[in-house]
């Protein structure tokens, strides 16, 4: 790979993806919204990167605003509203998976012979959720579904165009960079506002990976990842909710009680195999590297930085 095109460039996931392949000598095409968009995350990597401001709603234009046509991978990170009201506004994830699909044209159009997508493990959650008899799901699966849409459109879509389609189903990621409200990231906040600590029974499989072995593993799939295959991105150690739980309290917080069963809980439960990460670990030699404990130490020290200086 010597050259890609990252979507989503200053978001979470696709800037420390860029960091990663600038890292292996990858000259990197960033997309991002604006001309008013926050690339402080790119800064370190302004050298080696082009930064071409594009919103999804105009994404066909992309080929017209890039001259290069020998660009290898397509990486597809951008995504409206992947927190907060919006992760439960129909339209606009629904519009999300027909923006994924014009992507993977354009990735045609600009001669990319290979199309990565970012899914997550919320596409199994949603269908686990949606069809077990007498559920009532959440509105957040209204995004879960949205993403196996965007997984299932741009595959089709893909091999009609004769471009290789790859796609990593990433279980929780955590870390520094991440300004969201998911699981791990509330939890801390609680723990450093010194907030009360309630949960669901928390009985359900759930799995966390570090961003850096996140990044590490796009780049793996981008490189060794089979055409039409989609790959569990995740730490290989899936196991109850609970037990992660127990690790948060006895690393971060061994002198707060942590509450179970004050919560409810209305989404699927997986089973372990739903985690398997076999596949991308045979066919990428993809394996992570952060354990949980040194993840969440890391991310609480971010998180408390970020604090202070607001303070």
């Amino acid at each position: 790979m010597k050259k890609a095109i990252v979507t989503g460039a200053n978001g979470f996931i696709g800037s420390h993806v860029i960091t990663e392949l600038v890292n292996h000598n990858v000259e990197v095409i960033a997309i991002v919204k604006n001309e008013d968009s926050n690339i402080d995350s790119l800064a370190k990597n302004i050298n080696h990167i082009k930064i071409i401001c594009c919103t999804l709603t105009d994404l066909n234009t992309l080929p017209n605003k890039i001259a290069d046509r020998d660009i290898d991978i397509f990486y597809h990170f951008a995504w409206e509203g992947c927190e907060g009201n919006i992760r439960i506004n129909e339209n606009v994830q629904t519009l999300n998976a027909l923006w994924t699909v014009n992507s993977v044209k354009v990735a045609k159009e600009l001669g990319c012979h290979r199309f990565v997508g970012a899914g997550s493990i919320m596409e199994k959650e949603a269908l686990s959720a949606v069809y077990t008899q007498k559920n009532k799901p959440g509105m957040d699966y209204i995004y879960g579904t949205s993403k196996l849409t965007a997984h299932c459109f741009s595959k089709c879509t893909a091999a009609q165009l004769g471009i290789e389609h790859v796609w990593g189903i990433i279980t929780n990621a955590y870390g520094p960079g991440d300004m969201s409200s998911r699981f791990l990231n509330t939890t801390i906040r609680k723990i450093i506002k010194n907030e009360p600590l309630e949960f669901t029974k928390a009985t359900q499989i759930y799995d966390f990976i570090y961003i850096a072995d996140v990044a590490k593993a796009f780049y793996y799939i981008g490189l060794y990842g089979k055409p039409f295959c989609n790959y569990i991105v995740g730490s290989s150690n899936p196991k109850p909710l609970k037990q992660f739980i127990h690790v948060i309290q006895q690393t971060l917080a061994p002198e707060r009680e942590f509450s179970f069963g004050i919560i409810p809980f209305t989404g699927g439960n997986l089973s372990l195999d739903q985690f398997n990460t076999h596949e991308i670990e045979k066919d990428t030699e993809f394996k992570a590297n952060v354990s949980f404990q040194e993840g969440i130490k890391k991310t609480m020290k971010w998180l408390k930085g970020i604090n202070t200086s607001r303070q």
